[in-house]
């Protein structure tokens, strides 16, 4: 049986040694910013509506630089979607604010990596691995 994709694009934002994480209204679990890819998005234009619609932000387009693509499967258990998320740095214009489709915004350490999803996991290890991530 082939197992779902779920094709994302996510926003790496670092400051001070921490990641930017966003929780969804309704969700236990912080996600790295971003989202599904609709229709034929490019992960450009995914990235832009994506942060825009969760964070209030505009992200830079020329700034964008591709900061690695992740597979895992969405949660354990058989059956579980497969996860890629395609991650990009960007710099922002505007003001960080959680939109209505967010609950809660936080700035996370390697520590609080058990509080992400497989998937955005990988990337903490490799932030960590960089010494990007305390």
């Amino acid at each position: 049986m082939m197992s779902v994709l779920i094709d994302t694009v996510a926003w790496v934002r670092i400051e001070g040694g921490r990641i930017l994480c966003a929780r969804p209204k309704g969700k236990g679990v912080f996600y790295i910013p971003g989202g599904k890819r609709e229709g034929a998005e490019t992960d450009l234009e995914t990235l832009l509506r994506e942060i825009e619609e969760e964070l209030t932000v505009g992200l830079i387009p020329e700034t964008v630089v591709h900061a690695g693509t992740y597979e895992a499967h969405a949660h354990d258990g058989p059956g579980a979607p497969l996860v890629t998320m395609s991650c990009y740095y960007a710099d922002y214009r505007g003001t960080l604010a959680a939109s209505s489709e967010i609950e809660e915004v936080a700035w996370f350490s390697y520590a609080d990596r058990p509080l992400v999803p497989p998937v955005d996991q990988l990337l903490f290890d490799d932030l960590a691995a960089a010494g990007e991530l305390r």
